[in-house]
């Protein structure tokens, strides 16, 4: 006999639909799988045979080929085991009823579901596609239940679900959830009012988040500057719906969903300096992967002692961080992942950590101290909008009894700029004053004389190029918006120039 059901295969954050189609005929006793299946497809036989008996079911003793079409298409991952032993059982005749589903699920030898990476990635394409009823294994539940217009039925078991088709068992559809009740009990675990001092570092990092700004932060050991990066997170405005799920799509095909089922808070990853180029980027031998700086769409992406990642991985940063976007091309094709994020870095200004610090010597020589910053090359610094020196806090600081303000306060300002922002890039394809084009800053960030005349000084004085132009009228253009102020006046001008102080070291 011939069945013909429905499973999705997932190609980088896309679901592509792929017909499960077994035949059981006479002859020599085989079992056969065709279609473009990887190592963990293939593997997928034993675990289909040991479930399908283990449930109380009849394995065939026949020949059976199955094809997963379009043949030209990898198939990858485990997700497919379910509609495999669904498939066998309707065409060996144990089941009779309906298999109108999309089937997804990894079995377990004795027939229990197991969750499976990618679910919510393959949802919003099938629904896209105009499926909408699916058969799932119950540990993906609460990732399903933020998809609207679906029909989800999270399973336990194979026997389950061939007890819920052949109508001997009822079960309800996952019952839909609200984004916001699962956002209203997240809470980050850091906040601006614990970081002592440092005012204008606070206020770089406000301008940096009210504008989609890149920072870099570099100081002695000690000052803040990781905590200050901990804190971007909680001054950015919350994650809508749409941003979730962009961020969930990403972290469930790795693998990363919390019990939620969704990610609700912005992301912080901070990769270790040892990370590789594939990590950072995304890659992989078989299946192409998401990379940190994906992990991090609509989040930050923070490089604390950026001098001692390796150079080659760090100027893989360049495109995506103008792009927004990074294509991973290997042999078995290309996979185009998200990518908008801030970057927040943090440096010592020397090896020893002192040079330039107010409270401590530099026992290093000018040689080295320029052996140390030259690791970090001109475009990727060209890049970076706001550049801050952080020096050391007074013990007369840290002991104050002084409130210092906190993140709540910061983050109302940040989305008053945010809303001016959103408005004025209404037609555009932005939000952000960092996306802007040449086209848009011509057009929104037009400059008075006096102003043209600072930008044009600093322009020759600290030897900018036209990227660094650019991006201090940006940076300008954010605190004009931080100030309720239409015109960029000089003094916007002033203060984005002054971040722009490791240009020239």
């Amino acid at each position: 006999m011939l069945s013909k059901i429905t499973s999705f295969a997932l190609n980088g954050l896309e679901g592509v639909p792929v017909d499960v189609e077994t035949d059981i005929n006479k002859g020599m006793v085989s079992f056969d799988l065709v279609g473009l299946p990887d190592t963990a497809v293939k593997e997928s036989k034993e675990r289909v045979r040991s479930a399908i008996k283990n449930s109380a079911f009849r394995f065939p003793v026949s020949k059976i080929t199955i094809n997963l079409a379009p043949a030209d298409i990898k198939k990858e991952g485990a997700l497919f085991d379910l509609s495999l032993a669904i498939s066998i059982l309707k065409a060996s005749g144990q089941l009779s009823g309906e298999t109108d589903f999309v089937f997804l699920g990894e079995l377990a030898l004795d027939g229990s579901l197991r969750p499976v990476a990618g679910l919510l990635p393959v949802l919003i394409s099938a629904k896209n596609k105009g499926f909408k009823r699916f058969i799932v294994p119950f540990g993906n539940a609460n990732e399903a239940s933020y998809i609207e217009g679906t029909e989800v039925y999270a399973l336990s078991s194979l026997r389950d679900a061939a007890d819920f088709l052949n109508g001997e068992k009822q079960f309800a559809a996952v019952e839909h959830r609200s984004f916001n009740q699962v956002q209203s009990r997240r809470a980050y675990n850091c906040d601006l009012s614990l970081v002592r001092g440092q005012k204008v570092a606070k206020r770089a990092l406000e301008i940096a988040v009210a504008g989609g700004h890149n920072i870099l932060f570099s100081g002695p050991p000690g000052t803040g500057k990781t905590m200050l990066a901990r804190c971007i997170p909680t001054i950015m405005p919350d994650l809508t719906f749409d941003e979730a799920l962009e961020v969930t799509k990403i972290h469930s095909v790795s693998g990363e969903l919390s019990e939620d089922g969704i990610v609700s808070l912005r992301p912080f990853r901070t990769p270790h300096h040892t990370a590789s180029t594939v990590s950072l980027c995304g890659g992989g031998n078989t299946r192409i992967r998401a990379g940190e700086i994906s992990k991090a769409h609509k989040g930050v992406l923070y490089l604390d002692e950026l001098p001692e990642y390796n150079r080659h991985t760090l100027e893989s940063l360049r495109q995506p961080l103008e792009d927004k976007v990074i294509t991973v091309t290997r042999a078995g094709g290309a996979v185009t992942f998200p990518a908008d994020f801030i970057l927040c870095a943090s440096m010592n200004p020397c090896p020893c950590g002192n040079s330039g610090s107010q409270t401590s010597e530099c026992t290093c020589t000018p040689a080295q101290i320029r052996n140390y910053r030259s690791k970090i090359s001109g475009p990727l610094l060209d890049r970076i909008d706001l550049q801050v020196e952080v020096d050391g806090v007074k013990y007369d600081d840290l002991a104050s009894d002084t409130v210092e303000e906190n993140s709540a306060s910061v983050k109302e300002r940040v989305e008053r700029a945010r809303a001016i922002q959103r408005e004025r890039f209404a037609d555009e394809d932005m939000s952000v004053n960092a996306n802007m084009g040449e086209r848009q800053i011509k057009k929104y960030c037009r400059l008075s004389y006096q102003s043209e005349e600072i930008l044009k000084n600093a322009f020759n004085s600290l030897h900018l190029s036209a990227r660094g132009r650019s991006r201090i009228i940006k940076v300008a253009r954010t605190i004009a918006d931080l100030d309720y102020s239409e015109e960029i006046k000089p003094e916007h001008i002033l203060e984005a120039v002054s971040y722009r102080n490791l240009d020239f070291k």
